[in-house]
């Protein structure tokens, strides 16, 4: 095609040069033209109909009152965040589809319809990575929840192209057909995982950005980050502005999705805001699968009679967050005005050591199981993280309201009715086998 077109201009250049200059007119660039004008009209109305629903709908609140019901698509939507978040979305009057590969490792062997998702929900089961499978999908569309991305740090360090794959070239996919179709919002969920170490305090009041472990520390179980002194370090909360440090595949993934996301859509007018969500726990997480969140990967235990396994002293930290409390942050991204670019934490703003998580599980789940200290570790793993979630509170007016007593409380009901298979020890394995845990 390149090739025709450049023949086709070549020769109109040679014809033209024997005609009077007024009636010189490339057809080809007069098409390229035409096509560029088109879009920019296509990217000028969306801005300016989003302005004008906006500017329509803003409370004394500063907050969208759903002024309309909006075409949403999640990508990802049919797994554990994706699902609750169409829940809420319906409920507020939205027509929701989603796309969603509907993978064994989260969805079982049959990769069947989730008997959890609305039956008011759109699915569209295919990959993010085709082409012609997310031109369909975004057909009719106004704001879309980018979810859909391959999920774990262990398994990404040895399932690299698989990772790099799904969630960079997926991300890509999506972009390029948004250039050619924009829609009025994008929400893409990125990850407390990109920051690597979270943000600490030396002995003289200096944050430190970047602390982090060596394998030679690891193996000799000295697992707190110290500074270049071989000083001791306090965790802080971690703000936005921290520098990321992507220790392991799917956090370079990630980062990759989030960055692609923020520089790419707001070139074609599209409203972009990420979330850059922590451990997100409650019910509808995939207890069968060993690389899920920890919480989930300690209720498999004990739904099977087995103790938590945790690694290193079990002293790490972490900030856990309710999957009731991740929707409300959500639709605040979609009510909220002027909050393009935004880049906002999604945690409790509480921190727990991983040792409390499990001893507050195995209470709740009236499991008389003491964790398992294991004293080992994996590649890619951090000691402390947990967010500072001022910014959210003062942009979208973020409130989490649960506790991980309060969420667990919740999410134990749901576990009690729960099957799950235990694959933690053949996960351990391969990473041990690959020489990424020990």
């Amino acid at each position: 095609m390149a090739e025709l077109v450049s023949r086709r201009r070549t020769s109109f250049q040679k014809i033209s040069q024997l005609a009077p200059r007024a009636y010189i007119a490339d057809p080809v660039a007069k098409q390229v033209n035409a096509a560029n004008e088109i879009r920019a009209k296509k990217i000028e109305s969306s801005r300016e109909n989003f302005r004008r629903i906006t500017a329509a709908s803003i409370s004394t609140w500063g907050v969208l009152d759903r002024p309309m019901t909006y075409n949403i698509l999640i990508t990802g939507g049919a797994g554990f965040i994706g699902s609750h978040l169409a829940d809420q979305l319906l409920h507020d009057g939205h027509r929701v589809r989603i796309l969603d590969r509907l993978i064994p490792q989260v969805h079982g062997p049959e990769s069947k319809r989730p008997d959890y998702l609305s039956k008011a929900v759109e699915l569209i089961i295919g990959d993010i990575r085709d082409a012609g499978i997310v031109e369909q999908a975004i057909k009719g569309i106004d704001v879309i929840y980018h979810f859909g991305a391959a999920v774990g740090v262990g398994q990404s360090m040895y399932q690299i192209c698989h990772y790099s794959e799904v969630n960079a070239i997926g991300t890509a996919t999506l972009m390029e057909a948004l250039a050619r179709q924009p829609v009025e919002r994008l929400v893409v969920a990125s990850s407390m995982s990109i920051y690597g170490e979270g943000l600490y305090r030396n002995s003289i009041g200096e944050t430190v950005e970047n602390a982090s472990r060596s394998i030679a520390q690891l193996k000799s179980h000295r697992w707190e980050p110290v500074g270049p002194d071989e000083e001791s370090l306090t965790p802080i909360p971690t703000p936005e502005h921290k520098i990321p440090a992507v220790p392991s595949v799917y956090a370079l993934s990630k980062y990759y999705q989030e960055r692609l996301c923020l520089n790419v859509a707001p070139a074609y007018g599209i409203c972009t805001v990420a979330l850059r969500f922590f451990n997100v726990f409650g019910p509808r997480q995939a207890l069968s699968n060993p690389y899920t969140g920890v919480l989930a990967i300690f209720a498999a235990r004990l739904l099977n009679g087995r103790p938590p396994i945790i690694h290193e002293d079990g002293r790490q930290s972490r900030d856990f967050v309710y999957i009731k409390d991740v929707v409300q942050a959500c639709i605040l991204a979609l009510k909220t005005p002027e909050i393009g670019g935004q880049v906002l934490n999604v945690g409790s703003g509480r921190h727990l050591s991983i040792l409390e998580v499990a001893t507050i599980l195995t209470k709740f789940l009236d499991k008389r199981i003491a964790p398992e200290i294991s004293g080992k570790y994996r590649v890619g793993d951090i000691r402390n993280c947990f967010a500072d979630i001022s910014l959210a509170r003062e942009v979208l007016g973020y409130n989490p309201s649960y506790t991980l007593e309060s969420g667990i409380a919740e999410m134990a009901e749901w576990l009690s009715t729960q099957h799950a298979e235990d694959r933690l020890p053949a996960a351990t394995r391969e990473l041990a086998r690959r020489g990424l845990a020990a």
